[in-house]
């Protein structure tokens, strides 16, 4: 008797060492579609995921979404939901012989009349030729593909196997969702906290919620932390911020620098300059700067946006924001903060004028509809004596030799007239600009007109 009340006690004892080592975010995994917090885009009644499960269907899914978005989760959860064995594997550590021991498992499993979803994390690792390996399978049946990712599949997953799948995108929770998801962890008993007897601010909460993006793995990863280092100090008042922002540590900005996440910050900086908002500007680039790109990358953009969007409006701008590569080259971080901001500045403020470029569109159209239209004979170069003799150079009228610096006579191949692919705008320095060529093209379309040379 006393032997078995040993193993009874070995088993429990074995049963709370399973339950400290295993994560909270693991533990507190839903086991039901009904317990999935947020995607209610996919889940919700008649919402497509729903659907397909009411009508007994699982198509091959990509699973597009940030970390900590329950990806993972959903996959095992469909996989249950139809009945299917759940196979998985990482692209990180898989390959070729992995997949296809995978399928050989699932072709069993088909004999039998039993269907298997075959689960691949970070699909986006697999190149070419893994992915290719998948494709006739889930062609076939043989298994039902769900790939997960963090990053766009148009760009990551091949084509064939794309057109194979359907793309369900996923998103991260919002605050309201991550500090439901908590509040459910600190009350569950058997998975969760509940047996801490802890107390948590809801300012706590909040506080968590607000250090994760979206992340639920963080976020309980965040909480289960602050819990436990708030109960080894001793403390018998509620946990509150302070606990949370100690456990945290630095946030995590969502931010990489060769993929989507990457130039959508970019874009939303660009396009933030160029609707003259400096305050717009610069929150994203201190999410830039803050998540570790490279601020000679940033300065970059800075100099292509001061030639293409802000122009001869303010033609200085183009040396500050030059000035500042130069700058931010040879100073380094973190100070090349300081002329990052002064630049994005005063670019957002900046009259704003890409006329220089829409003309250069245009012109580059013109030679792409004419092609190589003969130049004017009084532009060529004439170095040799026969080339004289054919009519180089001649009639050239050097401008700086007229009164006013300006000469009359056509600089164009004849088939493009006067196109008037510049068109400045009435804003900064640029207004002085168009006053000036206004009275030169009139000047010409004259002299044209007259058929004379002035």
């Amino acid at each position: 008797m006393s032997g078995e009340t040993g193993d009874l006690f070995a088993r429990r004892t074995d049963a709370e060492t399973r339950r400290r080592l295993t994560p909270l975010a693991e533990r507190m995994r839903p086991l039901r579609l009904e317990e999935v917090i947020g995607q209610t885009h996919l889940l919700a009644p008649g919402a497509p995921l729903r659907a397909l499960l009411s009508g007994g269907e699982l198509p091959s899914l990509i699973l597009w979404g940030p970390p900590g978005c329950g990806k993972t989760t959903l996959a095992r959860l469909l996989a249950d939901a139809a009945r299917a064995r759940f196979l998985s594997l990482s692209a990180v550590l898989a390959g070729v012989k992995e997949v296809r021991e995978a399928v050989a498992s699932a072709s069993l499993d088909r004999a039998q009349g039993r269907r298997t979803v075959l689960f691949v994390d970070e699909i986006h690792r697999f190149n070419r030729a893994q992915q290719d390996a998948l494709l006739p399978h889930a062609e076939q049946g043989t298994i039902t593909l769900i790939g997960a990712t963090t990053e766009n599949p148009s760009f990551e997953v091949n084509a064939p196997l794309l057109s194979r799948c359907r793309v369900l995108t996923l998103s991260p929770l919002s605050d309201a969702e991550i500090v439901t998801l908590l509040e459910r962890a600190l009350t569950d008993a058997d998975r969760g906290l509940g047996r801490s007897d802890v107390r948590v601010s809801e300012e706590a909460l909040r506080a968590v919620a607000g250090a994760c993006d979206g992340d639920a793995r963080r976020a309980l990863g965040v909480l289960e932390d602050a819990v436990a280092l708030h109960a080894s100090r001793g403390h018998e008042t509620v946990l509150g911020p302070e606990a949370v922002r100690e456990a945290a540590g630095r946030r995590i900005l969502v931010h990489d620098r060769d993929r989507e996440e990457h130039y959508n910050v970019v874009s939303a900086l660009i396009k933030s300059l160029r609707a003259s908002d400096p305050d717009a500007a610069l929150y994203w680039l201190a999410r830039m700067l803050e998540a570790g790109e490279d601020p000679r990358f940033v300065a970059r953009r800075l100099v292509i946006l001061a030639s293409e969007d802000v122009g001869n409006a303010d033609p200085t701008a183009l040396s500050l924001a030059t000035s500042t590569f130069l700058t931010v080259e040879r100073i380094g971080m973190p100070e090349a903060r300081i002329p990052l901001a002064q630049c994005v500045t005063y670019l957002a403020c900046a009259p704003k004028s890409n006329a220089s470029y829409a003309a250069l569109a245009q012109a580059s159209e013109a030679v792409a509809r004419h092609g190589s239209l003969p130049v004017p004979l009084h532009l060529r170069n004439a170095p040799t004596r026969l080339m004289k003799e054919l009519g180089y150079g001649r009639d050239y009228r050097y401008a700086h030799d007229a009164p006013d610096g300006f000469v009359s006579d056509p600089n164009l191949p004849a088939d493009l007239d006067e196109p008037g692919w510049y068109r400045p705008k009435p804003v900064g320095a640029e207004q002085e600009i168009g006053e000036r060529l206004s009275a030169w093209r009139e000047r010409r379309r004259k002299a044209r007109e007259s058929g004379s040379r002035s």
